[in-house]
């Protein structure tokens, strides 16, 4: 499966294609490696997933609708999925390299953003509506719910703007759902509840984002899920004494347990989102497109530089190969 953007990809690509280069990123069941292709010398992200690995966490449906949200969406700030293939071992999904890293990166290297480039992410400039926010009404508008927004799924183009990764957890669904999916610092009253949630949990992440991005750390956090998940429920924010106030109004609005009250689930949707005080002046169009410089620009060496990406150990052959026993689980990724 091509789209329009890999046309200087052969017609049916293969891992032969493509030069891997380095690890940039493992998870539970694959790697992502900086991959250049043969054909036209560009570099890609190439998320390699191992079959009998997704069978055995039983994630099937998850890479499955990844796959089948990515190839359905098109917006400046998220990542491009640009054709997927497979082998006997493993299912490959190419996107688009994004250079600049994670954001959880940066944030880790400078515990706290300053309020003027944390509030870029949350708006243009100083103020302004946040990229992070368009692609999550961009979203909200196809009827998909993201469900794992957090610094580490956030990654950062060579101009400084945002890309939205991972969709795993994301899913297309009119009402709610029931599915107990995401990180715990980040988690939405109504998921841990299990009482049935939609697109608020979205709009309660940006809230959770917002206060790490300025504070540096999550507004509920604690050694014991069980323990954040009691102070979630709670609701009781606490801000740091130089905190904006008009910042703190915003998080606590989005950070209402009841979700009668929860910013994004009010009677105008996101735009009351957009329309709060901390976001005054916003230019959608500038915003949209790319216009307004990103207050922070990633250092950047060459169009394949890894430098912004942690290290990682690289498989050895035996390694990559062990557990899998050849295709013996065709036919359950025949529309991959």
């Amino acid at each position: 499966m091509l789209s329009d953007e890999s046309s200087t990809l052969n017609a049916v690509p293969t891992l032969s294609d493509f030069e891997l280069i380095k690890t940039i990123g493992t998870g539970t069941f694959g790697r992502v490696y900086l991959t250049k292709s043969k054909s036209n010398d560009l570099y890609y992200a190439m998320k390699v997933l191992k079959k009998s690995e997704i069978i055995r966490l039983k994630q099937l449906e998850h890479i499955t609708s990844e796959k089948n949200i990515l190839t359905s969406i098109n917006f400046p700030f998220i990542v491009n999925l640009l054709c997927t293939f497979k082998n006997d071992y493993y299912l490959f999904m190419l996107e688009e390299y994004v250079v600049g890293g994670e954001i959880f990166s940066h944030l880790r290297r400078a515990k706290k953003f300053s309020n003027d480039v944390t509030k870029f992410y949350v708006a243009v400039h100083k103020i302004w509506i946040t990229e992070i926010t368009l692609a999550i009404e961009y979203l909200h508008s196809l009827d998909i719910i993201y469900r794992d927004l957090k610094p580490e799924n956030l990654l950062l183009d060579s101009g400084g703007h945002v890309k939205i990764t991972d969709f795993g957890f994301a899913k297309k669904v009119e009402d709610r759902t029931w599915t107990l999916c995401g990180t715990p610092e980040y988690l939405a009253p109504e998921i841990i509840k299990g009482t049935g949630h939609g697109k608020p949990v979205d709009w309660w992440a940006v809230g959770i984002l917002t206060h790490e991005m300025l504070a540096g750390y999550p507004p509920f956090y604690d050694d014991s899920p069980k323990e954040i998940y009691r102070k979630i429920l709670g609701g009781s924010v606490k801000f740091p004494s130089y905190f904006d106030s008009s910042a703190a109004d915003f998080i606590k609005k989005l950070l209402q347990v009841d979700l009668s009250f929860r910013l994004g689930n009010l009677k105008n949707g996101s735009a009351d989102v957009k329309n709060h005080s901390w976001f005054k002046g916003v230019n959608w169009n500038l915003l949209l497109n790319k216009k307004i410089v990103a207050p922070f620009i990633p250092k950047l060496k060459h169009p394949g530089d890894t430098s912004n990406f942690d290290q990682y150990n690289e498989l050895t052959e035996e390694e990559a190969k062990a557990g899998s026993s050849g295709d013996t689980y065709c036919d359950l990724f025949l529309d991959f």
